[in-house]
């Protein structure tokens, strides 16, 4: 084995969901083009053939088919090359996680996912019976474990039967693993947990692309069996990472095997599967590059880009509109779709009534100027008389309160819609975590929209990566306006309004918030940590009670470990209560 190498090459797709077809062009044009440098087996993404998740689409029988003839005709581009696609596996009446593994035009084996994810944003279960056979492919002389996902999170899983009692050298998982904050960090600790504890190659192919609420970050990479990073696959883009394997590395560093467990012990069974070699007419391949990773606050942002981009593209929009108050939520959102879009495919609409100040109104027009974007100014005084109106004579001598206040709100969500309809335009909403944890928002008002693009950003951290945002123009006129950041938040729906007037200030809420939704932690675990008794029966009865707000809301880019949705399903009918 001295001197063995192998040419890998980890093609990171972006694929969509229920696109059968375009993803399998996408996968058979990366097939060529690994076939041009050489490479002797290729890797795709975990389900990259349907995009992930598929959902309730795999309850279609007609789906399940259109996917399995891809992975057919897919066959069939393989010669001169080892390709390992992941797609959905019909077996008797059963459907499975699963990845064909096809070499010179022929279908070697299928290996079906063992450990089914059913936690957070994951309901694999519901639609996928796990496998329980351990796969060893031996290819031109080399023996590989490979699995999926879920399966290398698992201690004393497949990984560890593959390298240890399999003797495999290298171990494969093709992934369609969600980002949030720090997941990439969590990743890479993993693997090289893995790598350096069997002392095997561990080659790890990511997902990449938005989808809904998720955002796949890519991030794909190789580990050595002494746990350094050979190499990286670029953070939430496409990326073909190409790759020469040194064999002899793990012969150095090799475990031995009185430690394995038995395959039978975890209620496995080891399959080994020879596979036809390849003789590929190698070329030079660019050195790797070195990945400068990015910081949480760059993760964070780059996320929201492309979760925004991917949303609306795949959805068929071209343009997006945003309500720009001049304040902070609202700027954000614009400079994110700017990002995204460019300035030419992004219109915000100034909307001011009797209560918005002269500065607000300003920063939404400097804002708008500053991105070179559309600006449409579309007052609601007039609108908002004539609902008052026609609505005195029921609410004679009754005082004014949140009424009137969301009766404004919706007049602009109204304004929004109609150029949506007018013109085909997706409304991007502009509210973030806090609000809508607390339900400090309008139904049918500043929630009305597609699509919520900082949905899962806690008001405080809106402003840090504003702020962040604004430093990386080296220009002395920053995009946001000082004035916008500097300015304490207000809905502007009445006189001299300020959020702190309904809700407690946002370095307060936001911790409370974090310990309650994302680490569900209990009334008096949160009372101990030292927050008021006071804030906290305001804050939480808050929080129960707007459920119905935040299921009739758009979806959102997940960013934090535990979003609203698919992470958190909480039901709206619940008399439960801590205090």
């Amino acid at each position: 084995m001295a001197g063995k190498k192998l040419r890998i090459g980890m093609a990171q797709i972006n694929a969509t969901v229920g696109d059968i077809s375009g993803n399998s062009k996408k996968i058979v044009d990366f097939i060529y083009k690994a076939k041009g440098l050489g490479v002797e087996l290729l890797t795709f993404p975990e389900l990259s053939i349907t995009g992930y998740p598929p959902e309730d689409l795999l309850l279609k029988p007609q789906f399940v088919k259109d996917n399995m003839e891809a992975m057919r005709d897919i066959i069939g581009k393989t010669m001169g090359i080892g390709v390992i696609a992941g797609f959905v596996d019909s077996s008797h009446h059963r459907l499975f996680n699963a990845a064909s593994v096809m070499v010179n035009g022929r279908l070697s084996c299928i290996y079906h996912k063992i450990h089914l994810p059913n936690y957070g944003v994951f309901d694999e279960k519901r639609y996928f019976y796990g496998g329980n056979e351990c796969l060893i492919l031996t290819f031109n002389g080399i023996s590989i474990g490979f699995n999926i996902c879920e399966d290398i999170w698992c201690d004393d899983g497949p990984t560890e039967l593959a390298a240890i009692e399999g003797g495999a050298q290298i171990i494969i998982n093709i992934s369609a693993s969600p980002y949030h904050a720090g997941k990439m960090k969590l990743r890479e600790e993993l693997l090289i947990r893995r790598a350096t504890s069997n002392k095997a190659i561990v080659c790890y192919n990511n997902l990449v692309g938005g989808q809904d609420e998720l955002v796949f970050d890519g991030g794909s990479m190789i580990i050595s069996p002494k746990g350094e990073v050979s190499a990286y696959g670029q953070q939430f883009e496409e990326d073909l990472v190409v790759y020469d394997l040194d064999i002899e590395s793990v012969l150095h560093e090799r475990l031995k095997r009185k430690a394995a467990k038995k395959a039978y012990e975890l209620g496995y069974s080891l399959r080994k599967v020879e596979l036809e070699g390849i003789t590929a007419k190698k070329k030079p391949v660019l050195p790797v590059r070195g990945l400068k990773k990015m910081g949480h606050v760059e993760e964070v942002y780059n996320a929201l880009v492309l979760g925004t981009r991917d949303y609306v593209r795949k959805n068929g929009f071209k343009k997006v509109v945003i309500g720009l108050s001049g304040g902070i939520d609202s700027a954000l959102t614009a400079v994110i779709a700017v990002d995204a879009l460019g300035p030419d495919n992004v219109v915000g609409i100034s909307m001011p009534s009797q209560y918005s100040s002269p500065g607000t109104k300003l920063d939404a027009e400097k804002l708008a100027d500053n991105l070179n974007i559309r600006f449409i100014t579309v007052p609601i005084d007039r609108i908002f008389k004539t609902y008052l109106d026609n609505l005195k004579s029921e609410f004679t001598d009754l005082a004014p309160d949140v009424t009137e206040e969301n009766l404004q709100a919706r007049i602009r969500g109204n304004i929004l819609m109609a150029f949506s309809n007018k013109f085909g335009w997706l409304v991007l909403t502009t509210g973030n975590k806090s609000e809508m944890a607390v339900g400090y928002c309008t139904l049918y008002g500043d929630m009305a929209g597609g699509f919520a693009v900082i949905k899962d950003v806690p008001k405080t951290y809106v402003y840090t990566l504003s702020k962040w945002r604004n430093k990386l123009d080296n220009k002395r006129k920053k995009i946001i306006p000082e004035s916008v950041m500097r300015r304490p938040p207000s809905a502007e729906l009445r006189p001299n309004q300020k959020d702190e007037d309904s809700i407690p200030p946002y370095p307060v809420l936001d911790p409370i918030l974090k310990a309650y939704i994302e680490e569900d932690r209990s009334y008096r675990e949160i009372k101990g940590a030292g927050f008021s008794m006071h804030v906290l029966k305001k804050v939480i009865p808050l929080v129960d009670k707007s459920e119905y707000k935040r299921r009739q809301g758009p979806p959102g880019i997940k960013i934090t470990p535990k979003a609203f949705g698919k992470d958190r399903r909480m039901p709206i009918t619940n008399r439960y209560r801590e205090f």
